[in-house]
């Protein structure tokens, strides 16, 4: 019986510092994205939401890691209450998320397009594929 009960002790030590390592490399990843997403905004980077979306989804993840691995070790029924509810709210929190990085990803490609196609009728051409026509040289056969 003492066997099972050091083991039961190591089993929640080993699932606590899980847990602290999930949540702490989600504050990690947060934090890195708020700071890089700051620079971004002061350089007027057009993806800087994108980029801000997707760190913290990113750092939602690895949060939500955390609340699973915790619900290994939970022992009464309003902490699983609880604990269901955090994970609801997260989940919610995610998928408005990917909603917005997928808005905005086509938010940029349709920016993108016009000026392409603006580029075109002023007769520039921002195509980046290569001319298959011109030789090594650039010059035209």
């Amino acid at each position: 019986m003492t066997l099972l009960h050091h083991l039961e002790e190591i089993f929640q030590l080993v699932v606590q510092y899980g847990i602290l390592l999930l949540e702490c490399a989600g504050v990690v990843v947060l934090l890195t994205t708020a700071v890089k997403s700051i620079i971004d905004w002061l350089k007027k980077s057009p993806h800087v939401r994108l980029n801000l979306a997707e760190g913290i989804s990113l750092a939602l993840a690895f949060k939500m890691g955390g609340e699973v691995l915790r619900t290994v070790i939970v022992r009464e029924w309003e902490e699983l209450v609880t604990l269901g509810a955090i994970m609801l709210l997260r989940a919610a929190m995610t998928l408005i998320i990917h909603w917005e990085i997928k808005e905005e990803k086509e938010h940029l490609s349709e920016a993108a397009e016009e000026a392409r196609l603006e580029a075109l009728k002023q007769g520039l051409v921002l195509d980046s594929a290569p001319n298959p026509e011109a030789d090594k040289t650039g010059i035209l056969p």
